[in-house]
């Protein structure tokens, strides 16, 4: 008796001592309408009136699903996410940090239009340059009207330029043809650099001219100027990093594959090398056009581009099938990470700006949260006076245990990382009344024990035995039916069922086992005890 006793003790003493050190490290989580946060208005970004209500109220719709998805797997905890009008989308995301707040929007607006691009010769680019420098002369952007060109990039391999190999690395290549500024009658082709050690078309441009070639290459003189059948593509830099220098592409316009075909993607580390990568698998079509697209193309470099952005060009060694990796160099796994997500929820229907931004107080208002407060305060005194009030030692000892229900059920909130709204409120005061109520259930049972001549220990057994069928019955109907609304309810109503889960669990964990221990540490200092106040 002792023994099983004290196993007992130390079973609560542990589960307390957990539930303090979840709360103290993690917190609870206070959704939109506790504490605030932020306030985003999203429209297609379509500055050229391209399309029409009806086709921007379609992208809206379309959007609604793709960025509910992606800010649901970066766990930003419960999202407003809603149309406004016909061409407007609303997202309200509760208080978190700077920098969580930075990478939801970073995800938000992220088009993850995925391509698989092969990079064609610089034999294609070169005949063209001076045609696409005359267009850019015509078009008035000449060397004088951006600042005038950069010296030579500052690079670690000394003076001479660089040239980027079929692999992407940078490696030295005789003397640097930037060293001086372009002459104004080549302002495009006086920029470029040639990087490419093989027959790609990889051309390095210093960080000064980047923002004139950027603008040049949008020309439409210059698009018109380019090789049928291709186009010109910036190779990604990683955020946060600032270069000397920076690749530009001559890629085919048509794409062996692009991501409609993808099913998955994960954020990995290579083994080999310990970057960052991320796999991705094309569904059965998917992979025979991929391995279709690539046998062809043994040997050229395959452009992997992601919004437009050359995130890597590999060489093909062997025709790919349905997996494959995408090589995130000078990245976190966590941008990684962030990659993985957009490409599994799917790409953007249109590109997508952020019109306004604002920072938001709680929904409710500051005045109706207070109410809430006093008004539970009123509650656990009504309750703590009821149960003492009625049924004395037996009411402190129910209160007790009350206590640490309430302790477990915001620790299992914790642990789960859920988010305390009011509906979240409304179910966790739901299942007190329960825990309250399975007490009441078993003191009534033992009283009726004592009624009939059984001792203060007899009665306790018979008590809780007696009525334990009908607490469990209670509970488990209830559980089933907060986890059906968790299955089909969405937001505020899977809130609800979340803290009635937790709280069911909790609630029997107290009435049944924390309350039985606290009468029988009781009765054991008591041995002689001849009644007991219930």
């Amino acid at each position: 008796m002792l023994k099983d006793l004290r196993a007992r003790l130390l079973l609560i003493l542990g589960v307390i001592v957990a539930s303090l050190w979840l709360l103290v490290s993690r917190g609870i989580i206070l959704g939109l309408d506790l504490q605030g946060g932020t306030y985003l208005a999203l429209e297609v970004d379509d500055p050229a009136n391209a399309l029409t209500v009806a086709q921007r109220s379609d992208a809206i719709s379309r959007a609604e699903t793709v960025i509910r998805t992606r800010i649901d797997e970066l766990g930003v905890a419960e999202p407003g996410i809603q149309k406004s009008g016909q061409e407007r989308l609303v997202v309200e995301l509760p208080g978190a940090d700077r920098e969580t707040q930075q990478r939801a929007k970073d995800v938000i607006q992220r088009s993850a239009f995925l391509q698989f691009q092969i990079v064609r010769p610089a034999s294609d680019l070169d005949p063209v340059l001076p045609r696409i420098d005359r267009a850019i002369i015509a078009a008035g952007l000449t060397a004088g009207s951006l600042p005038q060109a950069a010296p030579a990039p500052v690079l670690p391999f000394g003076t001479d330029s660089v040239a980027a190999s079929p692999d992407g690395a940078v490696t030295s290549a005789g003397p640097d043809p930037a060293a001086e500024a372009p002459p104004t009658d080549r302002p495009f082709s006086g920029r470029l650099i040639p990087g490419g050690t093989g027959a790609e078309a990889v051309y390095i441009v210093a960080a000064e001219d980047i923002d004139f070639v950027t603008e040049a290459i949008t020309l439409p003189g210059v698009i018109s100027a380019l090789p049928r059948g291709t186009v010109l593509r910036w190779g990604r830099v990683p955020a946060g990093v600032e270069v000397p220098y920076r690749q530009l592409y001559l890629l085919e316009a048509s794409p062996l594959i692009t991501g409609e075909r993808l099913i998955d993607a994960q954020a990995q580390r290579d083994t080999r090398l310990g970057q960052p990568i991320v796999t991705f698998q094309f569904d059965r079509q998917g992979g025979r056009l991929f391995e279709r697209g690539t046998s062809v193309n043994v040997g050229n470099l395959m452009a992997i581009v992601l919004d437009n952005q050359v995130f890597s060009a590999p060489v093909i060694r062997q025709p790919i099938g349905a997996q494959g990796q995408i090589e995130m160099s000078g990245s976190g796994l966590e941008e990684a990470g962030d990659l993985a997500l957009v490409l599994r929820a799917g790409s953007l229907p249109a590109p997508i700006q952020i019109v306004e931004e604002r920072a938001i107080g709680p929904s409710l208002g500051q005045d109706s949260i207070d109410r809430s407060i006093v008004a539970g305060v009123i509650g656990v005194i009504g309750v703590i006076w009821l149960m003492v009030g009625y049924y004395r030692f037996s009411g402190i000892l129910a209160i007790a245990a009350l206590a640490i229900y309430v302790l477990v059920e915001l620790a299992g909130l914790s642990a789960l990382g859920a988010t305390l709204t009011l509906p979240g409120i409304a179910g966790f005061i739901l299942s007190i009344g329960m825990a309250v109520d399975a007490n009441v259930l078993i003191f009534e049972r033992i009283r009726e024990e004592i009624a009939i001549g059984r001792t203060p220990r007899a009665a306790v057994v018979e008590g809780f035995s007696n009525a334990l069928s009908a607490i469990i019955d209670g509970h488990v109907t209830t559980l089933l039916t907060a986890l059906v609304l968790f299955q089909f309810g969405t937001g505020p109503v899977r809130g609800f069922a979340v803290t009635l889960v937790l709280g069911t669990i909790a609630s029997l964990f107290t009435a049944v086992f924390v309350t039985r221990t606290f009468f029988m540490v009781y009765l054991d200092r008591h041995a002689a005890v001849k009644g007991i106040s219930v």
